[in-house]
């Protein structure tokens, strides 16, 4: 990793920060993106700190210009980008009777469509140093969950967007890897929009019982340094994906009855 131009998009906490200083360790030079200057700026003098060379780039992945300003922005200083870190991320929590649609749409906006424009504008680059491309995506992407079906789906399209595009750069030598943790205690819970599309300000999980962001951000290390494809994190993850495939109809009930016992959930515990 030694030099290597390392862009993160979603970066000022949570495993978009976590992965700043796993990669930053390993001596790559760190471009961090985020909505908020000031978190940024804090992230970055900590990475100044561990002798981490970073640079920060204010930037809303759901706008497009923002994010061509990001990459050439990077370009500019650094002369090359070797991993992109699609990192930048929403959830939310509604059923779907009686939510805003518009939400559906910021969801997607940002999980989505900044996976698409960040991707899109870096991979002339990518090609040339045949590098990295990493999707943090969710076991929400391979299984639905209820109350969170904009967030489903967000991760839905953006593993279908990457296995495409994967199959595109065959022979390329461009590297694609969908990263799937499972729940993990970070701040994006706390960030969840509701059914009006307001932030609900707190998390309706036990996040001590959760696989830290930190923990995340080395297993995503270690499988872009193995150039690996697929990355699923957690027991619990990977018995989800795993069931779902031979055992679909008793996975819903299931994945029903275990979103049901979350504090406040709108689902009917059975």
């Amino acid at each position: 990793m030694k030099d290597k131009v390392v862009v993160i998009t979603g970066a000022s906490s949570g495993i978009g920060k976590a992965l700043a200083f796993a990669f930053g360790r390993e001596q790559a030079i760190i471009v961090i993106c985020g909505r908020k200057a000031e978190a940024l700026e804090t992230v970055s003098a900590e990475l100044d700190q561990q002798a981490i060379q970073n640079r920060w780039i204010q930037a809303d992945v759901s706008r497009e210009a923002d994010v061509r300003n990001l990459i050439e922005k990077t370009v500019q200083e650094f002369g090359r980008i070797d991993i992109l870190i699609n990192n930048a991320g929403i959830t939310m929590r509604s059923m779907l009777l009686g939510m805003d649609p518009n939400v559906i749409r910021k969801v997607m906006d940002i999980n989505f469509m900044g996976t698409v424009y960040a991707t899109r504008y870096a991979l002339p680059y990518l090609l040339e140093s045949k590098g990295s491309i990493v999707g943090i995506s969710s076991i929400a992407g391979y299984r639905g969950l209820p109350v969170r079906s904009g967030y489903s789906a967000s991760k839905f399209a953006m593993n279908g967007f990457l296995e495409a595009l994967r199959t595109e750069l065959l022979d390329t030598g461009v590297h694609v890897l969908v990263a799937c943790p499972g729940f993990t205690s970070s701040n994006i819970r706390y960030s969840a929009l509701n059914q009006a599309g307001e932030v609900a300000g707190e998390t309706v999980r036990d996040e001590s019982k959760m696989m830290s962001s930190e923990e995340v951000a080395n297993h995503i290390l270690k499988a872009v340094k193995r150039r690996k494809r697929d990355l699923i994190l957690t027991t619990q993850g990977k018995l989800t994906i795993f069931l779902n495939k031979f055992i679909p109809g008793l996975m819903d009930r299931m994945v029903y009855n275990t979103l049901a016992r979350e504090k406040d959930s709108p689902l009917k515990k059975g």
